[in-house]
């Protein structure tokens, strides 16, 4: 009787693949944010001046150096809203998943947010999809902040 010849098959990783908890709540928000606006409810007026800084993700180390050369921060926070309320300059929402899907808080994280408060913005750092709307919806209730002052800048291309 002759062997059997056995094939050996590649092994599988049997890892389940990674799943962006806070990338998914945080387009959740955004969802959220422009169903708000298209309802007319006061917090939907911050849909049209609300952004993502896309300073996360996976880059490789040419794109990377590119982008700090280009300004890129680290710690910078995940949404600015850039609208003056409550006597604030505007708002940065350093945005994390639910608890306990969550990512710890990087010092560079919190710095930027001490930063941000020095400087007259409103910081926050908001712990899930529910508390990140709870702080949209306050923010929105504030009264927009009124420039009584400003300096005209004499330099750069009219627009």
């Amino acid at each position: 009787m002759q062997p059997v010849a056995t094939r050996r098959c590649p092994v599988r990783n049997t890892r389940a693949p990674r799943i962006d908890h806070e990338g998914v709540e945080q387009m959740a928000l955004i969802r959220w944010l422009y169903g708000e606006q298209q309802r007319g409810e006061p917090v939907g007026s911050l849909y049209a001046v609300t952004y993502h800084v896309p300073n996360g993700g996976q880059r490789n180390k040419k794109t990377a150096a590119d982008l700090k050369r280009q300004g890129v921060k680290s710690g910078v926070s995940d949404l600015v809203v850039m609208e003056g309320r409550g006597g604030w300059l505007g708002l940065y929402v350093e945005f994390k998943a639910t608890p306990p899907k969550h990512a710890a808080t990087a010092a560079s994280q919190r710095e930027w947010l001490e930063k941000a408060d020095r400087r007259g913005y409103c910081a926050v750092l908001a712990r899930g999809l529910e508390e990140a709307k709870a702080v949209l919806r306050e923010y929105a209730s504030w009264a927009p902040t009124l420039i009584e002052q400003r300096e005209t800048m004499v330099h750069g291309t009219e627009w």
